[in-house]
């Protein structure tokens, strides 16, 4: 009886054991097949019916040469100007959320900090366990990228392919790095599977980038990288000593990334993608980015990209110090100052403006200006101005972000028809110390007869869009700044 107590007792134990081995190994494959993958938030409800009411795309991006970037103050890049042009075909306006890494961009999708991941996402059948996908709007292979020989320019075609890997078998026993929680990794697994040996794949930190690597290849800190082809030949420009010739894939799908519960918004995307990728359009969008070798020669050389030089303007300096003469982050007057002249000094406006800060007439002689096309004196005279309308603004907007809303709209239509709609807004119930939805809607308001011949206005009409318009795309501008220009 006790020897067939204590047998029963041991093949439960056993039984135990092999299912927590078992379990044990199944844990191991799922972390050694899916090493990308991490424990994510459960997606929230939000399709594009909700996106539509709030009235604003949110794409959450990474910043780099071809997806998001800053040139001569302008925000550029592939998939950013086609999300710009996405969110207008919606109705909507865009706003951009930088996060660098995969995990990251994953887990903000699914809380509903973003809508759309625009982060050349490659699709695999993992990821599709995690995240919905748009039909492809490119096609890419992946490539690894090494440094070339030292003497490279001296050497003949075929004897620098001698000196480089061109097999992925010469990859056997490497150390290669890549991003974090990328598809780079898994190839790398995979190809070790074809070869039947070992290529250590080693993933860098969640914040470290793609093009940081590739810098990393260039000055000799780590041998290789791998990265998509299109964005390692953008960088070839930029460091002419890495090599990125030797494909480690097939081609493989590039798309944005959806959450899983938003069927329509999913929809709606697929149906702009089919319809705008065969446009003229979308092939002068991508040329630009890829093709153009001239402009690439540009961007791969100009101090004024945020991704070689991160200088916004040939005035930033004198700038700075403006700025931290009325108290302002210079990025933000800088964000003015473009909308203003795309810091040209010798702008001129039909309604007389001039300069860099494009200050009217009697405005320029009052703060000083005796030559409006100097661009130290008009930038001298504009933050003058910008400190008076500070000073106007204080008692009547206590909270000092508020009131900068306030200074933008009046430096752009003059402040006595924003007080003109800060008095509408009192009239009418609103807050008058608030700009979004308050004091903003009856500046708009100020081209509908009824609003401007309101007794309590004192300065008549106003295309109240301009004013609203200048406001957003200066504080949209100026977050753009803040995100990629130090």
């Amino acid at each position: 009886m006790i020897t067939k107590i204590f047998t029963q007792i041991m093949l439960v134990l056993l039984s135990v054991l092999m299912i927590t081995c078992k379990s044990g190994q199944d844990s191991s494959d799922l972390s050694d097949s899916k090493s990308e993958y991490f424990q994510l938030s459960d997606p929230i409800e939000f399709d594009l019916d909700r996106i539509q009411q709030r009235g604003v795309l949110r794409a959450i991006v990474d910043n780099n040469t071809t997806s998001y970037f800053i040139y001569r103050g302008t925000p550029k890049g592939f998939e950013y100007d086609l999300l710009r042009w996405l969110a207008a075909s919606l109705d909507l306006e865009l706003e951009i959320i930088i996060e660098p890494s995969i995990e990251g961009a994953f887990e903000m999708l699914n809380r509903g900090e973003g809508d759309i991941i625009a982060h050349n996402l490659t699709i695999t059948k993992s990821r599709r366990d995690h995240i919905e996908f748009s039909i492809p709007h490119t096609q890419t292979r992946q490539v690894l990228v090494q440094r070339k020989p030292e003497g490279w320019q001296n050497l003949t075609t075929r004897q620098l392919d001698d000196e480089l890997i061109r097999e992925p078998s010469d990859l056997i026993g490497k150390e290669i790095m890549v991003k974090h929680s990328s598809s780079f990794h898994n190839r790398l697994k995979n190809l070790s599977e074809e070869l039947g040996e070992d290529i250590i794949s080693v993933e860098a930190g969640r914040e470290v980038e793609v093009e940081s690597m590739i810098r990393m290849v260039s000055e000799g800190e780590i041998e290789y990288t791998v990265a998509d082809e299109y964005l390692a030949r953008v960088n070839a420009v930029y460091y002419d000593n890495i090599d990125v010739s030797t494909a480690i894939s097939l081609n493989q799908s590039i798309a944005w990334g959806i959450r899983k519960n938003a069927p329509e918004l999913k929809e709606a995307v697929d149906e702009w993608l089919a319809k705008h990728k065969k446009t003229t359009r979308f092939a002068a969008t991508y040329r630009k980015y890829f093709e153009d070798s001239h402009a690439l020669n540009q961007r791969a050389t100009s101090v004024f990209s945020s991704v070689a030089g991160g200088v916004i303007s040939p005035y930033d300096d004198y700038i700075m110090k403006a700025a931290d003469r009325i108290g302002w982050d210079w990025r933000l007057l800088a964000s003015l100052i473009y909308q203003e002249s795309r810091f040209n000094p010798e702008a001129r406006s039909w309604a007389g403006a001039s300069g860099l800060m494009q200050l009217m007439p009697r405005t320029a002689q009052r703060f000083g200006v005796t030559d409006p096309m100097n661009p130290y004196q008009s930038i001298n005279a504009g933050t003058n101005f910008i400190a008076w309308l500070e000073r106007y603004w204080s008692d009547k907007v206590p909270d000092k972000q508020e009131r900068l809303k306030f200074i933008l709209a009046s430096y752009n239509a003059g402040q006595g028809h924003v007080l003109d709609a800060v008095r509408l807004a009192e009239k009418h119930g609103a807050r008058t110390d608030r700009w979004d939805d308050h004091v903003e809607v009856y500046l708009l308001k100020k081209s509908e007869a009824q609003y401007y011949r309101d007794p309590v206005v004192r300065h008549g009409y106003v295309r109240g869009w301009e004013p609203v318009k200048y406001v957003k795309e200066i504080m949209a501008r100026y977050k753009q700044y803040r995100d990629l220009v130090v």
